[in-house]
């Protein structure tokens, strides 16, 4: 594995994944500290998975119930899923070699241990340097003309909401179009067609489940000169270099504030609603994009 290239002076070669990039930036900047830690104790819930750390701290990733194969107790399911029992007391290190996985509870569970080693930089070193530092959702830290083309990428109803009330021109990118409202359906567009829409848009907005499904690199690559883009929600590891180098302008991720709260909450089947401003505190960055 390559280390970040921020890490290497005059380096210019990126590692091949946005993935990759943020595992190596959080594995360099925590040194021998990284080797140290361990998981606490994990709980995968239905909407969200968590972890708590042998230092305490917490982290969070959006728990993929779709991509279980038929989503019950068999042996194909089980495959996909870390061994229940073996989870605590694993090196955090160890598990993060899951985030090379194809798309599964493994490399969810890994996205939220990455999260709460990023959270232990935080608690550390504090917030990083050269960034913008927000309270509150990302949405909030675009700024949007009347007009401007909007790219979504999945069904979020906040924004789905706020972007027909604004009257604003967008397309919501989505897998199955399901999961949108009657009067959502004519901003649908198949996530085929990504090739064609992204590309169009000045706003492109992202959430962080295309972290989990490998979609999201190819995605930023499609990224036209001097659109603002947003990688949204607990999934968005909060290190800013990684995303600024591949365009993106602005990320929102969480903080975990009571990692044994949350867990919890969790292991109730708890989702947002029930840990946003209690247990968990949204936070925003906004970036520079990097050449």
């Amino acid at each position: 594995m390559n280390p970040a290239p921020d890490s290497i002076p005059g380096a210019i070669e990126r590692p091949p994944t946005l993935l990759a990039d943020l595992h190596a930036s959080v594995l360099a900047r925590l040194g021998p500290e990284a080797g140290q830690l361990t998981v606490a104790r994990a709980v995968l819930g239905i909407f969200f998975t968590g972890v708590k750390l042998s230092n305490g701290a917490g982290g969070l990733c959006a728990t993929p119930i779709k991509s279980v194969p038929e989503a019950v107790c068999c042996p194909s399911s089980a495959k996909a899923m870390p061994t229940p029992g073996k989870i605590a007391g694993r090196p955090a290190a160890q598990i993060l070699e899951d985030l090379y996985r194809p798309q599964d509870l493994r490399r969810t569970l890994a996205i939220a241990t990455l999260n709460a080693l990023a959270e232990t930089l935080w608690l550390r070193d504090g917030a990083p340097a050269g960034v913008e530092l927000r309270d509150g959702d990302a949405f909030d830290a675009l700024t949007i003309a009347a007009g401007q083309r909007v790219a979504l990428v999945g069904a979020f109803p906040p924004y789905l909401r706020e972007l027909r009330r604004r009257g604003q021109p967008f397309h919501v990118l989505e897998m199955d179009p399901a999961t949108l409202k009657p009067e959502e359906l004519p901003f649908y567009a198949p996530a085929e067609r990504a090739a064609e829409i992204v590309p169009q848009a000045e706003v492109f907005i992202t959430t962080g489940t295309t972290l989990i499904n490998g979609s999201l690199d190819g995605l930023l690559r499609l990224l036209r000169p001097g659109a603002q883009a947003a990688v949204i929600g607990p999934t968005a590891t909060l290190i800013p270099e990684p995303y600024a180098r591949r365009g993106v302008t602005a990320v929102g991720g969480t903080r975990v504030l009571a990692a044994d709260e949350l867990l919890e909450i969790l292991a109730e089947g708890g989702s947002g609603y029930h840990f946003f401003g209690k247990t968990v505190e949204r936070v925003t960055l906004r970036l520079s994009p990097a050449g």
